[in-house]
């Protein structure tokens, strides 16, 4: 396939920029193999013509049963409301859902995902069992439903087992209420290797574009769920993959650490794990200038979750630190408050301006020039690829052909010059709209509408 763009965001040599009367072609796997600025008309000729074109991004963090909850926690049922409190409320979520009503919440979720310009999803998978707690006669039942609704939609997924083995630090097991969590380094990454296996048939199959869609990584849920010999276990066998961690979101979560080990999660992390450029850690909200350091020297990467850690109260992560050390980050949508990642970028900035009295935090790390959205856009398709270990860095030869044509008529954009286009995209209300969006050099038409219906009689019934 090929298209004939009117502009396109190119990578430069610092930021990307747009670049006008772009040929971008794909070839059968998927990835670009292409791209020329003013092509001739006969490289050009039965390219089909697109507008104003940027890559898709990548959702670093998910767990997507959570969108059934999403707008629902905002009634406190008692003073002093915490994200302790609201994780009893999600527990009680998550005690419900089973694997088909997991297929039709994911289903629903990722056709909005694919809507607003995400193209991969890392899925933060921990729902392992049956409600009851009893195991499933297929240990990936639950893994499965996340998988099919990924290929029903068309949005590329990045299945991320999760460990998860007790319910706090020094506390051994896990709560009732946990029971569905129950997992093994052996389980997690047989998961793993269940679904890469998936992936590897689907690229010797009749269908090679299909390939590149579906990888799985491996999670460990965090320091309090996790001890240092399972972590450890399962560092040392995942070679090939991503490896994720929730870490340093909560300061009870930070204190405790410090009362358990006698070091802070990150930095427990940097002196007891193999950390490297496999790792992503999750939120890391509370991560001092020194961590930042220390993780940017191992090449490690870190996912903000913006107006997750906004609706939780968790804290504001240190960007210009990251920004300074050069630190790889990506953004994730959590529980799914928002899924749109302008607003994510957008909540990361204005977290950060209304924190420090100042414009323009982004340019941080390139002396306060240049267009903030570049940095932004940029910075988390850079970081995309750490979470994700697929190449999906933007239109690049060899990256994967994910693709988005920006609606030029959207209110946010009338009037706005094209070198500051990519800003308004990002800091102008409300979020311009997508005209055309492609995985993997197939465009995917928005059928949003199909799966509204099985979500709402899930809502209904699980409410």
């Amino acid at each position: 396939m090929k298209w004939l763009a009117q502009q396109a965001w190119l990578p430069g040599q610092t930021h990307g920029a747009w670049v006008s009367n772009v040929l971008l072609e794909a070839d059968a796997s998927g990835c670009w193999s292409a791209i020329t600025p003013s092509p001739t008309p006969q490289q050009a000729q039965g390219a089909s013509a697109v507008g104003w074109v940027i890559p898709g991004m990548v959702n670093a963090h998910s767990h997507a049963f959570q969108r059934a909850m999403a707008g629902l926690a905002e009634h406190s049922q008692r003073a002093g409301d915490d994200f302790w409190s609201w994780r009893e409320r999600m527990y009680r979520i998550a005690l419900r859902v089973e694997p088909a009503q997991l297929e039709a919440i994911a289903t629903w979720l990722y056709a909005e995902l694919l809507d607003a310009g995400y193209t991969q999803v890392c899925e933060f998978h921990y729902l392992h069992r049956a409600p009851d707690g009893s195991a499933y006669a297929d240990p990936g039942e639950m893994t499965w439903a996340l998988v099919r609704a990924a290929q029903t939609v068309g949005i590329g997924l990045t299945l991320l087992p999760t460990l998860y083995m007790h319910q706090g630090f020094g506390q051994p097991g896990l709560s009732d209420m946990q029971r569905r969590f129950a997992s093994t380094p052996e389980s997690v990454l047989a998961l793993r290797d269940a679904v890469n296996a998936v992936a590897r048939r689907a690229a010797l199959g009749t269908s090679p574009q299909s390939a590149p869609l579906l990888n799985a990584g491996v999670a460990l849920h965090s320091l309090r769920a996790v001890d240092a010999v399972a972590l450890n276990a399962v560092a040392s066998v995942v070679t090939d993959g991503p490896i994720h961690i929730h870490v340093a979101e909560q300061m009870k979560e930070v204190n405790d650490c410090l009362s358990h080990h006698g070091l802070r999660p990150i930095e427990w992390l940097l002196d007891h794990a193999p950390v490297d450029a496999r790792w992503n850690l999750v939120h890391a909200t509370h991560a001092t200038a020194e961590e930042i350091r220390g993780l940017a020297q191992r090449d490690a990467s870190v996912v903000i979750c913006p107006s997750t850690e906004a609706n939780l109260g968790d804290g504001f992560f240190e960007l210009p630190q990251a920004l300074q050390q050069g630190l790889r980050w990506s953004v994730g949508t959590d529980s799914h408050i928002n899924r749109n990642w302008l607003e994510e970028l957008r909540w990361l900035e204005y977290g950060q301006r209304l924190r420090g009295q100042r414009r323009n935090v982004a340019l941080d790390g390139q002396q306060g020039v240049g267009s903030t959205a570049a940095v932004l856009v940029d910075s988390a398709l850079r970081g995309g690829v750490a979470a994700t270990g697929l190449p999906l860095g933007g239109l690049a030869l060899g990256q994967r052909a994910d693709w988005l044509e920006l609606d030029t008529d959207s209110d946010a954009l009338a009037g706005v010059p094209l070198p500051q286009v990519l800003d308004a995209l990002v800091f102008s209300s409300p979020s311009p709209t997508w005209r055309r969006r492609a995985v993997a050099g197939r465009e995917v038409v928005s059928a949003k509408h199909v799966y509204r219906d099985p979500f709402l009689a899930v809502m209904q019934a699980m409410l």
